[in-house]
């Protein structure tokens, strides 16, 4: 069996001489052959709101996971799917301890051309067993799908 490996590179500088209130909370993220993307902290803590969060990557991971994956099971099983948009949400209480992400919600809304409404929502499910990143995850997920279709 072959084993995947994902590197990344994570690169900060500053000072947190002053404090917890003073420190730059701007990093960036680099991946071999990729563009780089500039990140920071929630801007409950302290973070930018103009740049993307770890909470935020982890969120979208998720959600990628499930369209890539649904994708591969929709085209296995000779679906057409001809659109995918996905309003996804993530939810943090800070009165969980350790303070985590405690649940996924996903809100596919799939378009297919033809009919198979209630073969989607199954493989919708399949994709879900079959993606990676919701394996990764201890937080709670739920996949609530919409389907359209067009001729």
């Amino acid at each position: 069996m072959a084993t995947h490996t994902y590197a990344t590179r994570l690169r900060w500088t500053g000072s947190t001489g002053l404090g917890y209130a003073a420190y730059e909370r701007g990093h960036h993220l680099t991946v071999a052959g990729a563009p780089g993307v500039s990140l920071t902290a929630d801007p409950a803590f302290g973070g930018d709101p103009s740049h993307l969060n770890p909470e935020l990557l982890v969120l979208a991971a998720a959600s990628s996971c499930q369209l890539l994956s649904f994708l591969a099971v929709a085209a296995r099983a000779r679906v057409d799917v001809v659109g995918y948009t996905d309003e996804a949400v993530a939810e943090m209480p800070e009165d969980v301890h350790p303070v985590r992400i405690t649940h996924i919600t996903l809100r596919p809304h799939i378009t297919i051309r033809g009919s198979g409404g209630a073969k989607v929502e199954r493989l919708v499910e399949v994709a879900h067993r079959e993606c990676f990143v919701a394996h990764t995850l201890s937080c709670d997920m739920s996949i609530d799908p919409t389907v359209s279709t067009t001729d």
